[in-house]
């Protein structure tokens, strides 16, 4: 008699285990359903579907195997490393509630107008570089991207090359008549407070004619010095945007057929770098280098991207050689997957795709062009170790 009720026991004990988890399954079933309904209905609620998304990554094979446990002790009965495993009650919280209890961002996030912006990953910081002064990009007002009211033009004479600077010798070094990188700008009018008359506020700072452009100019001649064959594509996208009647987080929609059409024409297109601008003030975006003042670098990952790793590969080891050579100009690699942004950035393209921020709204071109001669000189040094690695690995291919 008691053995009968022990085994009723068990049994009972174990339908209650099963009821539990299906209670649990059904409970993150209808949290996904309900935040798919509420996607569908309004983009704004693609924030909460993002991270019930990144919630659900922590459903791991370690956690299943735990609750499988509960049902089967024997599974419980193998030695595990159960530190690295989620919390079941950490898990339904965040699924329920939107917060990640090990990332107080998540709930300053839902308070704080705009903090949503700093999503995102440190993959490598540089110097000063943290969670507070993380690259940001504002959208310009309407009238702003339409230029309806483009401010007056001032200190343009201090947009040329740094005088007294003589250009590098290729030392024979060349790719020839090959153009193997391209230059192009996605935010194609983001400008520098400095040459807008009157204008004072980083949202603010855009214009047709004085932009990044600018910048691509300067990276190009100083690649070609390097023997680096570079193309630079000024195609206005935000004219583009204009003229279709599409807004600016359309911008990347935008330029991807931009660089789609150059890789199909031109086959000798390898390496591919969106010049960008950040909103942030001249103190966090400006580094002094032997005396000189120089506007700091960020390189920008797009998480949304499958294939990012390779991307960011590229995009360390710039990073690692600027800072053995110009320290401090390198402010890190972040990775951006924000919510109802784009995070991709057209670097599923190409694993050597990269977006690079030239300093902020402050900076000067004098700055700026001292900027772009930095990143030739260690992105020069990269590409022809690069193509030495290839050419040995092809000539021990042949000999075999």
């Amino acid at each position: 008699m008691k053995a009968r009720n022990s085994g009723t026991f068990v049994m009972v004990q174990g339908t209650s285990l099963l009821k539990a988890a299906g209670l649990l399954l059904l409970f993150m079933l209808l949290i996904f359903s309900i935040s798919g309904l509420l996607t569908s209905l309004k983009p704004q609620y693609r924030l909460m579907s993002s991270s019930v998304n990144q919630a659900a990554t922590n459903v791991n094979g370690e956690l299943l195997y735990q609750l499988m446990g509960w049902e089967n002790h024997h599974f419980l009965s193998v030695e595990q490393d159960w530190t690295t495993t989620p919390k079941l009650t950490n898990l339904v919280f965040k699924l329920s509630s939107n917060i990640n209890l090990n990332d107080p961002r998540s709930l300053l996030g839902r308070e704080l107008p705009g903090f949503y912006e700093f999503d995102g990953k440190i993959l490598v910081a540089g110097e000063g570089t943290n969670y507070t002064n993380m690259p940001i990009e504002s959208a310009p007002p309407i009238e702003i991207m339409k230029a309806e009211r483009e401010a007056s033009l001032q200190n343009l004479e201090g947009i040329e090359k740094p005088s007294g600077e003589d250009p590098p010798s290729s030392q024979g070094q060349t790719t020839g008549k090959h153009k193997v990188v391209y230059v192009y700008f996605t935010h194609t009018r983001e400008s520098y407070l400095p040459y807008l008359k009157g204008v004072t506020d980083p949202d603010k700072a855009y214009h047709s004619q004085i932009n990044v452009t600018k910048i691509g100019d300067q990276l190009r001649t100083s690649l070609e010095d390097r023997g680096i064959g570079t193309f630079i594509d000024k195609t206005d996208i935000q004219a583009n945007l204009n003229k279709k009647g599409l807004g600016y987080p359309q911008s990347y929609q935008e330029s991807r057929p931009v660089v789609q059409a150059a890789m199909a024409s031109n086959r000798d297109l390898d390496y591919f770098i969106d010049i960008h601008r950040d909103s942030r003030r001249k103190k966090q975006t400006t580094v002094s280098i032997n005396g000189k003042s120089f506007a700091k670098l960020a390189f920008v990952i797009g998480g949304k991207n499958p294939n990012y790793e390779k991307n960011a590969k590229l995009a360390k080891a710039l990073h690692d050689l600027l800072q053995k050579k110009y320290k401090g100009l390198s402010r890190g690699v972040i990775i951006k997957n924000a919510a109802g942004s784009n995070s991709i950035y057209n670097q599923n393209l190409s694993e050597n795709a990269l977006l690079i921020e030239f300093g902020g709204v402050d900076n000067t071109f004098e700055e700026l062009n001292r900027s772009a001669d930095a990143l030739a000189d260690v992105f020069s040094e990269f590409y022809w170790q690069a193509e030495k690695v290839n050419q040995d690995v092809e000539q021990s291919t042949k000999k075999q």
